[in-house]
């Protein structure tokens, strides 16, 4: 009996703005006869990206605000796991990150999970460089770095704006941070599709040899403490923390051997990538359920949670016992400890100044004040909008209008016409340090 080929999954990463939506579309739009699945993944709380993605017969799955290599990566997993009840519909997977992820954890999704690895194989990681702005990108960015470190191919984009001296020096410097790949220079990400598809690239060995930890992977929680528990009601209790939140899975039938742990944190990655329930103190918590313990008033805080049976427990938190002092006690009052207890590389941290506005409002736009409040604003802070995405409804005209930009490089042109679609303006901004207060009053100004 024949085993069903894997199916082949390339990842496509790049910094904000550099072309992966519109690499994305040329893919889609030739004719090489493979039917691919796209999984999208926006940073920001609009999801913009699958409505500039153009109309094609292949299967969009977008996940909206978050990092595919943090908490979203039990998304992934439960997307992927989705797909494969349509397996006939399909023969390739495309995942497309956000531009701000680290595409390492991407990867190890397809080594780490033993279901994934069953079914998928990664095929390879594609890195589009954007040749106008990388340079400073890499001065203020580890994930953009990361992105190169990682590919097997680069796709060195927008070739057409940076004279050919300053391109082989571009070039130069990216080989000498990733020796492995090929690099291909293109315009408006003008590719051929076997370039960056079926490319059979991703070595496991050689990723090994340049990152020993890769499979070492990043968790959305920190600590994990076991307890052995006899039947009865348990008291967890909290003192004030760095966090008006503590995020945590109580798991039950918890081993203690680093399997055993490990098995554990990949069905928290799940539990985790599942909306939070809030719980105040006083409140009995759940089993098996990811849920946020709310802190924010001043003391210690106390929740619990009943054991029907004898059984071993794991809590696995979002920060270190030690961070809020966390204790568990008996209806007697008597301390429990833990009998193993073990931290984890918590998921990595983004810039704190980076962020996204997202400004959604009904109504039509007076052009003239538009370019007005653009243009001031890319003037002035150009350097720290590092993307920017969106529909206008312009007043007087019946298509709509959509515009991309990389900081200050502003891209906008008629699309599709709105039809009985309602009129709304969208617009995403991601960048560092963004007013947004101002930023939406501008906008509002803009309004007729």
């Amino acid at each position: 009996m024949n085993t069903p080929r894997r199916v082949p999954v390339s990842i496509l990463t790049g910094f904000l703005g550099s072309g992966k939506t519109t690499l994305l579309n040329r893919i889609l739009s030739e004719a090489h006869g493979k039917r691919i699945a796209v999984i999208e993944n926006e940073y920001g709380e609009v999801g913009i990206d699958q409505a500039l993605v153009i109309d094609a017969d292949e299967e969009i799955f977008e996940m909206s605000n978050g990092c595919i290599c943090c908490t979203v990566r039990g998304d992934l997993i439960r997307v992927l796991g989705n797909l494969m009840k349509r397996r006939d519909k399909f023969d390739y997977v495309l995942v497309e990150t956000t531009g701000l992820a680290d595409p390492g954890p991407v990867a190890q999704t397809f080594f780490m999970d033993d279901e994934i690895r069953a079914e998928f194989s990664l095929d390879g990681i594609v890195t589009l460089v954007d040749a106008a702005h990388i340079e400073q990108q890499l001065g203020r960015s580890d994930e953009s770095t990361e992105q190169i470190a990682f590919a097997d191919v680069l796709v060195l984009n927008k070739t057409d704006l940076v004279n050919g001296e300053a391109l082989d020096r571009l070039e130069a410097r990216l080989r000498d941070m990733n020796r492995m790949a090929q690099v291909v220079r293109s315009e408006r990400a003008n590719v051929s599709v076997d370039t960056v598809l079926n490319l059979g690239a991703f070595d496991l060995d050689q990723v090994l040899e340049r990152r020993p930890t890769f499979l070492e992977p990043e968790y959305p929680f920190e600590w994990t403490g076991v307890y052995s528990l006899d039947i009865g009601r348990y008291e967890l209790s909290l003192a004030d923390g760095p966090d008006p939140a503590m995020s945590l899975v109580v798991v039950s039938d918890q081993g203690t051997d680093d399997a055993a742990l490990r098995e554990g944190a990949e069905w928290c990655v799940r539990r985790y990538a599942e909306p939070a329930e809030l719980f105040r103190p006083g409140e009995e918590i759940p089993v098996g359920k990811h849920v946020n313990l709310r802190l924010d008033s001043p003391g210690r805080k106390s929740f619990f949670f009943e054991v029907d049976t004898q059984v071993r427990v794991g809590l696995y938190a979002q920060h270190t016992a030690e961070e809020f002092d966390l204790q568990l006690t008996n209806v007697e009052g008597a301390t429990i400890r833990q009998e193993v207890e073990r931290t984890w590389v918590a998921q990595h941290e983004h810039d704190d100044e980076v962020g996204s506005i997202a400004i959604e409002r009904d109504g039509h736009v007076d052009p003239e004040r538009l370019n007005a409040w653009l243009g001031e604003l890319l003037r002035e802070r150009g350097v720290d909008i590092f993307r920017m995405k969106g529909f206008i409804s312009l007043a007087g005209e019946s298509h709509r209008f959509v515009f991309q930009g990389v900081h200050m490089l502003f891209d906008g042109q008629p699309d599709r016409p709105w039809g009985d679609s309602p009129r709304r303006n969208q617009l995403v901004f991601i960048g560092r340090n963004l007013d947004e207060q101002s930023m939406r009053q501008g906008f509002e100004a803009c309004l007729i």
